[in-house]
Order: structure tokens, then sequence, then C-alpha cells
């Protein structure tokens, strides 16, 4: 390509194209059609120049007018609380739903290997002496011991605020690693799985499973299906930068990057809940079956809510991402 003759042959449209975004009055009908038009062919210079001849000045310019162009014509756009709502009952449990064959597995293979942890520790005393002195267990899991003082060792709101935080630097690290190939995604789940069975091996031991479980499930179900869900998607958006399917990579990871962006924003609110359950739910004097029921009835209605929003939303052809007309314009590839 000649960039002097380019150049040459369609300086006028992007000097004209220029001039209108920098009009102070509000556009004629005329005047607005010609800037689409001119919006529509600028953006077909530029995508010929970047192929061609992706001089820097030229490139430079063409890609500012091209972007002033589109704020002008598609207009600029604020959130609003309808944008909130349709998140939470339609973008957040679409994606959940969306990728279910991913944190489905997920979540039950991850459970039996905490459960296996669970019962190689219970059935193999030098195990048990591996992890700690004698003495240092039995302080861990007597009866009044740190397992059961650790859930009231703080008061329930900064406790519920320290949980908080710390699950959801979880959850943020299951989908941001994802971006590597999903590897680092399964050793953070592996770190939760070994924590979880540590406490049912050691526990178990002692004779004290069911005080384990009464403490451990209120919040528990909840707060283990948020890291599921996270671990899933992480490991999804892993496959895709493997194998990204009928779209092109960038395209993919760019959508699967944005759904996982706003599931993390859901899960923190989803976590949210689960910290309070944690910081007054599991402490207090209810009785064992009374927190149990809670933990479960939090699970069932996060589960119902994913499975019916979500399901409706993925039927009406959501999947999570962001509406079209925020998304990045397409730019075309031929003139």
């Amino acid at each position: 390509m000649d960039l002097d003759v380019f150049v040459t042959a369609h300086g006028a449209e992007w000097d004209r194209l220029d001039t209108l975004l920098h009009r102070k009055r509000r556009l004629t009908g005329a005047e607005a059609d010609e800037l689409v038009a001119l919006y529509q062919r600028t953006t077909t210079h530029l995508s010929l120049l970047l192929s061609s001849a992706p001089d820097p000045a030229l490139t430079s310019r063409l890609t500012s007018l091209v972007a002033r162009a589109r704020s002008t014509v598609t207009g600029a756009r604020k959130a609003s609380w309808r944008d909130a709502a349709r998140f939470f009952t339609a973008a957040f449990p679409a994606a959940v739903y969306r990728l279910r064959h991913w944190w489905i597995p997920t979540a039950i293979l991850s459970t039996a290997v905490a459960a296996l942890i669970g019962w190689w520790i219970a059935a193999h005393p030098e195990v048990q002496a591996a992890i700690g002195a004698q003495e240092d267990l039995r302080n861990m899991t007597r009866p009044g011991g740190e397992y059961e003082t650790y859930y009231s060792s703080h008061p329930a709101a900064s406790f519920a605020a320290q949980v908080w935080t710390n699950n959801a630097q979880a959850v943020a690290l299951c989908l941001v690693l994802g971006a590597f190939a999903g590897l680092p995604v399964l050793w953070v789940l592996f770190q939760n799985m070994l924590n979880l069975g540590v406490g049912i091996g050691l526990m178990s031991s002692a004779g004290r499973l069911d005080t384990f479980l009464g403490l451990i499930l209120p919040h528990g179900l909840l707060e283990l299906t948020a890291v599921f869900v996270a671990a899933g998607i992480g490991l999804r958006l892993g496959w895709t930068l493997i194998d990204p399917g009928h779209r092109t990579r960038r395209t993919a990871l760019a959508e699967e990057g944005r759904s996982a962006l706003g599931v993390a924003i859901g899960l923190a609110a989803v976590l949210f809940v689960s910290g309070v359950l944690e910081g007054f739910v599991t402490p207090s004097g209810l009785p064992t079956w009374a927190r149990i029921g809670i933990g479960i009835a939090a699970e069932l209605a996060f589960l119902l809510y994913v499975y019916v929003l979500g399901g409706r939303a993925v039927r009406a052809g959501a999947i999570g991402d962001v509406d079209l007309t925020d998304r990045e314009a397409t730019v075309p590839t031929a003139a």
C-alpha cells in the first residue's frame, strides 16, 4: 500500500469526520447519517492500514477517530440499578448454570479427594504423628479444643469479615489463574481439600466427626460450592486457551474472561452470605440440627437460584457475558 496515495484518497473523509465530531450544536439528520457512514468507512480504512501498512502515526490518528466516532454513534451509557438487577437475575446465574458441567464434576471429585484424605489420616496413626505432636493434636480435637473455639475466637462481625476476605481471595485466585491453562487452579483446589481432609481425619480419629460436621456444614456447604464454581469456571477458562472451539482464541478468551469476571463479582455476594453464616450461625448456641438445617437451606436456595433463574436466562440466549451493545466493536477485515 502506498501511504501517500491512501492518505490523499481518504484524507478529506477523515477531516470531515473530525469536523462532525467537534460540532458543538446538535447534528441534523443528514449530518448524523453522514457521520455514521464516515465512521464505517474510517473503520474499514483502519483495518486495511493495520493489515497492510501499519504506520504508527496514521494508525494512532484513525484509532482515535474511530473510538470517538463510535462513542458518538452509540452514545454514552451509564450504569444503573437496572444493570445490577439484570446481573443478579440473569447474567450471573446464567454463567454459573451454563458452566455447570465443569463445576459439578469438580465438586464431586474434590469432595471425594477430601474424604479420601480424611480416611487415610484417620486410619493411619503414623500419618497423624507426622502432622503434629500427639499432645497438640489432642488439644485441637478435644471438647472445647481449637477446632471448636476457632469459630468463636473473635467477635462475630469481624470474624465474618475476615472469613469473607479470605474466601474471596481464594475464589479470585481460581478464576484469575484459570488463564494459565488451569493448572494453578488444581493446586489451589487441592490445598482447600487438604485442609478439609485433615480436619475430617483428625476429628474422626478422636471419635468426634459428628461434632466437626456440625461445625463445618452450616457455612461450609455454601462456601465450598462457591469455591467449586470458581475452580470449575477457572478450569473452563484454561481449557478455552487450549481449545477455543469455533471462535478465535482471542474472542473466546475475551468472552469467557468477561464471564469469569462477572462470576467473581457474584460469588463475592455468595461468600458474604457464607461469611455471615460462619460468623453468626456456626458458633451460635442453636442445636446442631438447626445450624445444619440453616446451612442446607442456604445451599438449596443458591442451587435453585442458579437452576431456575440461570436456566431461564440461558434458554433465552444469555451466556453470562456483557450485553452485545457493550462489547467491543468488531473491526471489519475487508473493504
